[in-house]
């Protein structure tokens, strides 16, 4: 049977990576975040990251209004105390010698990671792999971290959202859409198992060229895009520049928190800035403009999820990426049925 639809906090999600935190907002002080409708405790021990449901054994305390010490997280209520394996190491009230009862352990995620200045958890044991981008590991690329962005919204809407290509002239005509993006010439969509990767060459307005109010360029240009998909959210494009040469890429996080709400990260990873720092926040306050463009359409939404079954809507040759999208969830939801 074809699952139907996908809300934010599915079960089928439980088997996926997700972000959960920014690599520099986990430190060796408890982080609460919030995963699935789940409310899990982050710290960090020396390299280490650890993950844990938010919920002391001994009186379901939340563990993240404790502290940490010589790599120990230590419950505010009783001061029980926490290996980063989630041993329990320390009772006071039972003093020093005492034996520690077997039950006493924190439960973990099934696997923590930490790439491309993230934090991502699999609750339980994934079923595609976590998702990769070169280019953040390149020196010649600066990094421009835009801030955590909370909001009313369906992650798979968003997903959407990121990969359609039919909507700049009309959603982003304050950034860069343009007349002439309108049409959408057909595009390459190749599918792997647990991703897929479309590409195509568009115009739109670069309002971002200097070159343009000198009149060295027009403000019509030609950039290539690349989209990527690894499943379930962990979207990223690839946007080289065909007159100004250069690369920006995207990196676009969704951390689905409840049925209403998620949390966007959103990085670029840019060679064509010359290392400028006022460049890169320039980019920034260009790329939030960008999303609240987005976050306008999508937090009018009133059903908060992606439709999986392909008959539910009317697609067009246009929303090839769109329509990939759908299918692949369809196949991830199904296999984690099984």
């Amino acid at each position: 049977m074809v699952p139907t639809r996908l809300h934010n906090t599915h079960p089928a999600l439980r088997r996926c990576w997700h972000p959960v935190a920014r690599s520099n907002e986990v430190t060796d002080a408890p982080v609460r975040t919030v995963l699935l409708g789940e409310p899990l405790v982050l710290f960090r021990s020396g390299e280490t990251v650890s993950c844990f449901v938010d919920r002391c054994p001994h009186r379901r305390a939340p563990l993240s209004i404790g502290t940490c010490d010589g790599g120990t997280l230590q419950c505010a209520y009783h001061g029980w105390r926490f290996a980063n394996d989630g041993r329990c190491v320390e009772i006071p009230a039972l003093g020093p010698d005492a034996a520690v009862p077997s039950r006493a352990r924190l439960t973990p995620v099934a696997q923590v990671a930490e790439r491309s200045g993230m934090v991502f958890v699999a609750p339980d044991p994934p079923i595609a792999p976590l998702g990769h981008i070169a280019e953040s590991e390149d020196p010649a690329y600066a990094v421009g971290e835009l801030p955590p962005i909370r909001a009313r919204a369906s992650i798979g809407l968003l997903a959407d959202n990121f990969l359609d290509m039919a909507h700049f002239p009309f959603v982003h005509a304050g950034t860069f859409g343009a007349d002439e993006a309108a049409e959408v010439e057909r595009y390459e969509v190749t599918r792997e198992p647990w991703s897929f990767v479309a590409r195509r060459e568009h115009p739109f307005a670069n309002r971002e060229d200097p070159g343009v109010a000198e009149g060295l360029r027009p403000l019509v240009q030609s950039r290539r895009l690349t989209y990527r998909l690894d499943a379930p959210f962990h979207l990223q494009l690839r946007i080289d520049f065909v007159e100004t040469g250069g690369t920006n890429v995207i990196g676009f996080f969704l951390q689905p928190e409840t049925d209403e709400t998620c949390r966007i990260y959103s990085t670029l990873w840019r060679n064509d800035l010359g290392g400028d720092p006022d460049a890169m926040a320039a980019a920034i306050k260009f790329e939030l403009e960008v999303l609240e463009e987005d976050l306008r359409i999508q937090g009018a939404y009133d059903q908060l999820v992606l439709p999986l079954d392909t008959s539910a809507e009317i697609h067009t040759r246009s929303d090839r990426s769109t329509l990939e999208l759908r299918r692949l969830l369809a196949d991830l939801v199904a296999e984690a049925a099984r």
